[in-house]
């Protein structure tokens, strides 16, 4: 089984910038794109094969639960389909940050199964580039209580959650830099960062500060003040950017019951063993190479199937690997 490209998602958002096409190399008229789902199984939004390199390919056109449904664990690996079935459990994007994005928190597996009978949502972000000054928030600055929150987020000037800024750990961003990001912590994407974010297949988000703008009809978007008041870690951490050996060819970045990511750099041939027994997902975040015979470059993804999940790349490229 050969590896497979599939069609972006390109999402414009109210915060979307202008560097994912040119990145990835793709022309559009489509305006501020914030979002580039590479790798998605989001109802509504599956991921549709558009290339692996056979003439005649049958499998063209399908998208990604089709795909699953078809080769099972020949594709994403019998554990993770004995577990997940045809529901692909991880989603790679591109984001773009023109503007600030709000300031959020995600529920966990047991509230969100709860409240909406779906996953919760761990990520983890790897910053591509930053501008200079460019910031990333993620995680308290300093200890609160879900009273102290209800504090922060009241309004008696009319912009509900501004408080939160005083207590959200600010940090400069820099190429390369690393974050992870469990459920619950709270975050956001600061203007001027262009990042990959993986994360578990799901799409809920509470909102809980957006500095007061407004959707494209006027109207303030939606805030979701008290399901974040049950979903917020109120525990603050030493330190919240994740350390790595950037000098290694092969790096660990985060390995977690959810995902684990490895930065991979290669100059001229490599072969990869991830040892694991599920698909391996390949985000070129700078070069060109072939990949399992299957040529990728800068700004696209692979899906690598669970059964022929050794890499055996040519090339020189920087990639991002995801598995389970």
């Amino acid at each position: 089984m050969k590896p497979y490209k599939f069609a972006p998602y390109l999402k414009t958002t109210i915060w979307g910038g202008y560097q994912i096409a040119p990145f990835k190399g793709i022309y559009t008229a489509q305006p501020n794109i914030g979002e580039s789902w590479e790798i998605s199984a989001v109802p509504g939004h599956e991921s549709i094969a558009v290339e692996r390199g056979i003439i005649g390919d049958v499998d063209l056109g399908l998208n990604l639960a089709q795909l699953i449904d078809k080769y099972k664990g020949l594709l994403v690996g019998e554990r993770v389909y004995k577990k997940f079935g045809n529901q692909f459990p991880l989603l790679v994007k591109f984001i773009d940050s023109r503007q600030d994005l709000s300031v959020q928190v995600h529920p966990d597996d047991k509230m969100a199964q709860k409240r909406h009978k779906c996953p919760g949502k761990t990520e983890m972000w790897y910053v591509v580039k930053a501008d200079v000054g460019a910031k990333i928030y993620s995680g308290l600055s300093k200890s609160i209580t879900p009273d102290d929150y209800e504090r922060l987020v009241s309004s008696p000037d009319g912009e509900v959650g501004r408080g939160l800024q005083d207590v959200i750990a600010t940090h400069e961003s820099h190429q390369g830099d690393l974050y992870f990001l469990p459920a619950g912590r709270l975050h956001a994407i600061g203007a001027g960062n262009f990042l990959v974010e993986i994360q578990q297949t799901s799409d809920i988000t509470y909102r809980v500060y957006d500095f007061g703008r407004k959707d494209a009809h006027g109207n303030p978007r939606e805030l979701h003040i008290a399901e974040a008041k049950e979903a917020i870690d109120y525990q603050v951490w030493p330190e919240y950017r994740t350390s790595y050996d950037s000098t290694k060819p092969n790096s660990e970045l985060i390995h977690c019951p959810y995902f684990t990511v490895n930065r991979v750099v290669v100059q001229v041939a490599a072969e990869i063993d991830l040892h694991t027994d599920a698909f391996v997902v390949v985000v070129c975040l700078w070069g060109e190479a072939h990949i399992n015979g299957i040529h990728v470059k800068q700004g696209e993804t692979l899906l690598v199937p669970a059964s022929e999940n050794v890499l055996y790349i040519f090339g020189n490229a920087t990639f991002l690997t995801a598995t389970m």
